[in-house]
Protein backbone atom coordinates (compact mmCIF):
# COMPACT_ATOMS: atom_id res chain seq x y z
CA UNK A 1 0.00 0.00 0.00
CA UNK A 2 1.33 3.76 -0.77
CA UNK A 3 2.16 5.76 2.16
CA UNK A 4 0.11 8.64 2.06
CA UNK A 5 1.55 11.54 1.93
CA UNK A 6 2.52 14.19 4.58
CA UNK A 7 1.05 17.98 4.75
CA UNK A 8 3.22 20.46 6.74
CA UNK A 9 2.58 24.14 7.71
CA UNK A 10 5.34 26.78 7.87
CA UNK A 11 4.39 30.48 8.98
CA UNK A 12 6.25 33.74 10.29
CA UNK A 13 6.06 37.51 11.72
CA UNK A 14 9.08 39.16 12.07
CA UNK A 15 8.26 40.42 15.95
CA UNK A 16 6.66 38.36 18.43
CA UNK A 17 4.20 41.99 18.28
CA UNK A 18 2.92 40.92 14.70
CA UNK A 19 0.30 37.58 14.95
CA UNK A 20 0.26 35.17 12.61
CA UNK A 21 -3.29 34.22 12.44
CA UNK A 22 -4.00 34.85 8.54
CA UNK A 23 -1.30 32.57 7.98
CA UNK A 24 -2.48 30.05 10.27
CA UNK A 25 -6.38 30.30 8.79
CA UNK A 26 -4.71 29.48 4.98
CA UNK A 27 -2.52 26.55 6.03
CA UNK A 28 -5.51 25.05 8.43
CA UNK A 29 -7.98 25.62 5.34
CA UNK A 30 -5.58 23.90 2.90
CA UNK A 31 -5.84 20.99 5.81
CA UNK A 32 -2.69 20.97 7.18
CA UNK A 33 -2.69 19.77 10.99
CA UNK A 34 -2.54 21.81 13.61
CA UNK A 35 0.39 19.75 14.98
CA UNK A 36 2.80 20.01 11.70
CA UNK A 37 2.58 24.31 11.37
CA UNK A 38 5.76 25.74 12.43
CA UNK A 39 6.06 29.55 13.39
CA UNK A 40 8.41 31.12 13.51
CA UNK A 41 8.55 34.95 15.33
CA UNK A 42 11.83 36.00 13.83
CA UNK A 43 13.37 38.31 11.07
CA UNK A 44 13.46 36.63 7.61
CA UNK A 45 16.73 37.78 6.64
CA UNK A 46 18.70 34.31 7.23
CA UNK A 47 16.91 30.89 7.66
CA UNK A 48 18.94 30.16 11.56
CA UNK A 49 15.28 30.20 12.63
CA UNK A 50 14.75 27.68 15.70
CA UNK A 51 11.21 26.27 14.27
CA UNK A 52 11.95 26.43 10.38
CA UNK A 53 15.21 23.63 11.53
CA UNK A 54 12.67 21.83 13.00
CA UNK A 55 10.65 21.88 10.13
CA UNK A 56 13.65 21.18 7.49
CA UNK A 57 14.30 17.84 9.16
CA UNK A 58 10.83 16.09 9.06
CA UNK A 59 10.42 16.76 5.22
CA UNK A 60 11.37 13.63 2.74
CA UNK A 61 9.44 12.69 -0.76
CA UNK A 62 6.53 12.09 0.85
CA UNK A 63 5.85 15.62 2.17
CA UNK A 64 4.09 18.49 0.52
CA UNK A 65 5.14 22.07 2.67
CA UNK A 66 2.23 24.92 2.41
CA UNK A 67 3.48 28.51 2.71
CA UNK A 68 1.04 31.54 2.76
CA UNK A 69 3.30 33.47 0.10
CA UNK A 70 6.63 33.46 -1.05
CA UNK A 71 8.38 36.40 1.45
CA UNK A 72 7.20 34.15 4.33
CA UNK A 73 9.74 31.92 3.66
CA UNK A 74 12.35 33.97 3.49
CA UNK A 75 13.73 37.51 2.43
CA UNK A 76 17.25 36.97 0.87
CA UNK A 77 16.69 36.43 -2.95
CA UNK A 78 20.07 34.24 -2.74
CA UNK A 79 19.47 32.36 0.25
CA UNK A 80 15.78 32.07 -0.49
CA UNK A 81 15.99 30.24 -3.78
CA UNK A 82 18.90 28.10 -2.04
CA UNK A 83 16.61 26.84 0.35
CA UNK A 84 13.85 26.03 -2.18
CA UNK A 85 16.52 23.71 -3.83
CA UNK A 86 16.82 22.11 -0.44
CA UNK A 87 13.55 21.63 -0.21
CA UNK A 88 12.55 20.62 -3.69
CA UNK A 89 15.79 18.83 -4.53
CA UNK A 90 17.63 17.18 -1.64
CA UNK A 91 14.92 16.71 0.91
CA UNK A 92 12.45 16.27 -2.46
CA UNK A 93 9.35 17.24 -0.54
CA UNK A 94 6.90 19.58 -2.78
CA UNK A 95 5.85 23.16 -1.75
CA UNK A 96 2.49 24.98 -2.40
CA UNK A 97 2.54 28.44 -2.16
CA UNK A 98 -0.76 29.63 -1.34
CA UNK A 99 -1.18 32.73 -2.77
CA UNK A 100 0.44 32.22 -5.84
CA UNK A 101 -1.29 28.84 -7.29
CA UNK A 102 1.08 28.67 -9.67
CA UNK A 103 3.75 27.68 -7.50
CA UNK A 104 2.91 24.23 -7.07
CA UNK A 105 5.56 21.70 -7.69
CA UNK A 106 2.84 18.88 -7.55
CA UNK A 107 1.42 20.45 -10.84
CA UNK A 108 4.20 19.67 -13.06
CA UNK A 109 6.89 17.38 -12.32
CA UNK A 110 8.35 17.24 -16.19
CA UNK A 111 11.43 19.18 -16.97
CA UNK A 112 9.48 22.07 -18.37
CA UNK A 113 7.14 22.38 -15.38
CA UNK A 114 10.23 22.36 -13.28
CA UNK A 115 12.14 25.23 -15.23
CA UNK A 116 9.31 27.20 -15.10
CA UNK A 117 8.45 26.88 -11.17
CA UNK A 118 12.12 27.33 -10.55
CA UNK A 119 11.84 30.37 -13.13
CA UNK A 120 8.81 32.28 -11.23
CA UNK A 121 10.54 31.61 -8.24
CA UNK A 122 13.34 33.28 -8.97
CA UNK A 123 11.59 36.24 -10.39
CA UNK A 124 9.30 36.42 -7.29
CA UNK A 125 12.26 36.27 -4.76
CA UNK A 126 14.19 39.06 -6.46
CA UNK A 127 11.34 41.11 -6.60
CA UNK A 128 10.61 40.58 -2.88
CA UNK A 129 13.72 41.54 -1.64
CA UNK A 130 13.91 44.37 -3.54
CA UNK A 131 10.56 45.58 -2.11
CA UNK A 132 12.00 45.32 1.57
CA UNK A 133 15.36 46.79 0.64
CA UNK A 134 13.21 49.72 -0.91
CA UNK A 135 10.78 49.59 2.07
CA UNK A 136 13.52 49.90 4.75
CA UNK A 137 14.90 52.52 2.60
CA UNK A 138 12.20 54.47 2.93
CA UNK A 139 11.75 54.61 6.69
CA UNK A 140 15.32 55.60 7.15
CA UNK A 141 14.80 58.54 4.88
CA UNK A 142 11.80 59.18 6.62
CA UNK A 143 13.80 58.54 10.33
CA UNK A 144 16.60 60.54 8.44
CA UNK A 145 14.12 63.64 7.68
CA UNK A 146 12.40 63.59 10.98
CA UNK A 147 15.51 63.94 13.28
CA UNK A 148 16.66 66.71 10.78
CA UNK A 149 13.14 68.77 11.88
CA UNK A 150 13.98 67.75 15.43
CA UNK A 151 11.23 64.71 15.84
CA UNK A 152 12.87 62.68 18.38
CA UNK A 153 12.29 59.19 17.46
CA UNK A 154 11.33 56.04 19.72
CA UNK A 155 10.13 56.29 23.21
CA UNK A 156 11.28 58.68 25.96
CA UNK A 157 13.43 57.02 28.27
CA UNK A 158 12.36 56.64 31.92
CA UNK A 159 13.87 58.55 34.66
CA UNK A 160 16.38 56.13 36.77
CA UNK A 161 15.27 55.19 39.83
CA UNK A 162 16.81 57.79 43.29
CA UNK A 163 18.27 54.97 44.35
CA UNK A 164 20.03 53.22 41.18
CA UNK A 165 23.51 55.47 41.72
CA UNK A 166 23.87 53.83 45.24
CA UNK A 167 23.17 50.55 44.03
CA UNK A 168 25.13 50.88 41.00
CA UNK A 169 28.36 51.38 43.23
CA UNK A 170 27.43 48.38 44.99
CA UNK A 171 27.14 46.47 42.11
CA UNK A 172 30.68 48.65 40.76
CA UNK A 173 32.55 47.59 43.54
CA UNK A 174 31.30 43.97 43.74
CA UNK A 175 29.46 44.01 46.77
CA UNK A 176 26.26 42.96 44.84
CA UNK A 177 25.36 41.20 41.75
CA UNK A 178 23.70 42.38 38.57
CA UNK A 179 20.57 39.92 39.54
CA UNK A 180 20.89 41.14 43.02
CA UNK A 181 20.77 44.96 42.01
CA UNK A 182 17.65 44.50 39.24
CA UNK A 183 15.89 42.97 42.08
CA UNK A 184 16.31 45.76 44.48
CA UNK A 185 15.67 48.41 41.47
CA UNK A 186 12.76 46.41 40.20
CA UNK A 187 13.93 45.98 36.58
CA UNK A 188 14.74 43.06 34.62
CA UNK A 189 18.71 41.86 34.69
CA UNK A 190 19.52 43.00 31.32
CA UNK A 191 17.50 46.32 31.19
CA UNK A 192 20.46 46.94 34.79
CA UNK A 193 23.17 45.91 32.70
CA UNK A 194 22.02 48.11 29.54
CA UNK A 195 21.58 51.08 31.92
CA UNK A 196 24.59 50.41 34.32
CA UNK A 197 26.49 51.08 30.99
CA UNK A 198 25.31 54.20 30.31
CA UNK A 199 25.34 55.39 33.50
CA UNK A 200 29.09 54.54 33.66
CA UNK A 201 29.90 55.87 30.27
CA UNK A 202 28.12 59.10 31.28
CA UNK A 203 29.98 59.16 34.58
CA UNK A 204 33.42 58.64 32.91
CA UNK A 205 32.72 61.56 30.46
CA UNK A 206 32.55 64.21 33.46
Amino acid sequence: MEEKEKVFGYARVSTKEQNEDRQLIALKEKGVPKSHIFVDKQTGKNFERTQYQKLLKKLDEKSVLYIKSIDRLGRSYKDLCEQWRIITKEKKADVVVIDIPILDTRAEKNLLGTFISDLILALLSYVSENEYLLIRQRQAEGIAAAKRRGVKMGRPSKPLPENFPDIYQKYSSGEITATNAAKSLKMPVSSFRYKAEIYENKATKK
